[in-house]
């Protein structure tokens, strides 16, 4: 047993795997891939929905990620969004 052992412990390590390699993604893929995924979600339970919607848009606007968006139409006219989005602003700039 003691002879079979290190073969039985070689026949193991052969059978063990690479990792795939990573493929690379173009420009138009990934732009694809990101207006398929879902938009970021925030824990802003009892707010009202403009407060929701503007602090999203805020805070993704200061992160700089693909979901930055400040809709200037609704944060002229709307008071809720335009607080939401100020707070979602200066609160993910500080993180």
């Amino acid at each position: 047993m003691r002879r079979l052992s290190p073969f039985i412990a070689l026949l193991a390590a052969a059978c063990a795997s690479t990792p795939p390699k990573p493929v690379e993604e173009t420009p138009s893929q990934a732009q694809e891939r990101r207006t398929r995924a879902p938009r970021p979600q925030y824990n802003l339970a009892g707010y009202p929905p403009a407060v929701r919607d503007g602090y999203i848009d805020g805070c993704e606007s200061a992160k700089k990620s693909a979901y930055a968006h400040k809709d200037e139409k609704r944060f002229a006219a709307d008071a809720q969004y335009r607080m939401g989005w100020n707070d979602g602003l200066s609160i993910c700039a500080k993180r």
